[in-house]
């Protein structure tokens, strides 16, 4: 049987006390000035100053020159308000103690850090898996919110300089926290399909304008993850057995794909890359933007609006705005290939 003591000690923490002692002593003034005015005569001012002397104790000469009632009253006011003033602020010293302050202090830090994200990435699930993502996401210079509902895991993530919210991401309060109305991505990445059929319900409802990219176990969960609102959905046993596959059967295509996705590999990259409006790119073909960059660039692919993707479009495709091109090549000349068509 739990001993009374140990259970108040790990229900109320450091805030809490300095919260309820906050809002006892709030009213022991309150309740203090009303007595002075109107049991003792005072004015507002002077019943405000005994109250400050009386909890304070710090008296000023106070002779006991007033009667019975109001004596009895400035009892009562010295013993809850030094009650409620240790309380208070032994929960202050806690906090400063035990380093909760810093925390509490940080936390609002990092909330005022997720307010300002726009076009984010809420990735929920800081596993294995949320963590490989994490770092292929910061190679990308990709802003990101990471959700978990384990302390430890939220805590790796805090240190390794991540926005972190800690909780469950199937709270629509926590999902809005994460700035879900302003996201571009949410990525689920729990072990639990109904966690993630949930999460992905509760995100679509939030937001039905974001891409939705959610984790599944079981082939039979992804009809269902997509029926809940996601866009795509990743079974990672059936990505690793293809690549397995990939790396008996064709070891030499293994190999280029490991050189393209690989984030440390810094000499080729597979980008794509959005054709804004007014680009001075629109209507050209494509064997005349490869000539005249000449930056060494292979376009593998062009996708259209409501079209499939189509892989290694001819020279004479032409170039419209709103399109997306897939590009291989050096991250630099992609980069400067990205200067060019906003020009």
């Amino acid at each position: 049987m739990a001993r009374p003591a140990a259970i108040f000690q790990s229900s109320v923490t450091p805030l809490d006390r300095i919260r309820s002692g906050g809002k006892i002593l709030a009213g022991v003034v309150f309740i203090g000035v009303l007595g002075y005015r109107y049991l003792g005569g005072y004015g507002w001012s002077d019943a405000v100053w005994m109250v400050v002397i009386t909890i304070s104790t710090v008296g000023y000469g106070e002779h006991s020159q007033s009667d019975a009632l109001v004596k009895w009253f400035t009892v009562l006011v010295i013993v809850f308000g030094m009650t409620a003033s240790v309380y208070t602020f032994g929960g202050l010293f806690s906090m400063i103690l035990e380093g909760e302050l810093d925390r509490v202090i940080g936390r609002q830090r990092m909330n005022r850090e997720i307010a300002k994200l726009n076009g984010h990435v809420i990735v929920c699930g800081y596993g294995r898996m949320g963590q490989h993502l994490v770092e292929g996401l910061r190679h990308a210079s990709r802003s990101m919110v990471v959700i978990d509902i384990d302390e430890e895991a939220i805590a790796g993530a805090s240190e390794a300089g991540l926005l972190t919210l800690h909780g469950d991401a199937t709270n629509d309060d926590l999902l809005t926290m994460a700035g879900i109305a302003k996201a571009e991505t949410l990525v689920i990445t729990l072990p639990d399909d109904a966690d993630n059929v949930f999460i992905t319900l509760t995100g679509r409802g939030l937001n039905s304008e974001f891409t939705i990219i959610a984790r599944a176990e079981q082939v039979t969960t992804e009809k269902k993850l997509r029926q809940a609102g996601a866009d795509r959905v990743v079974m990672p046993t059936i990505v690793g057995a293809k690549q397995m596959t990939r790396l008996v059967a064709r070891p030499s295509t293994a190999d280029l794909i490991d050189v393209v996705t690989e984030s440390s590999f810094k000499d080729i990259d597979l980008d794509e890359v959005l054709i804004p409006a007014g680009s001075p790119m629109c209507g050209r073909t494509i064997r005349s933007i490869v000539t005249l960059q000449s930056r060494n660039l292979l376009i593998v692919g062009i996708q259209r609006d409501g079209a499939a993707l189509k892989f290694n479009p001819n020279g004479d495709d032409q170039i419209h705005s709103g399109e997306t091109l897939l590009i291989l090549g050096h991250p630099d000349n992609i980069l400067a290939f990205r200067r060019d068509i906003a020009d």
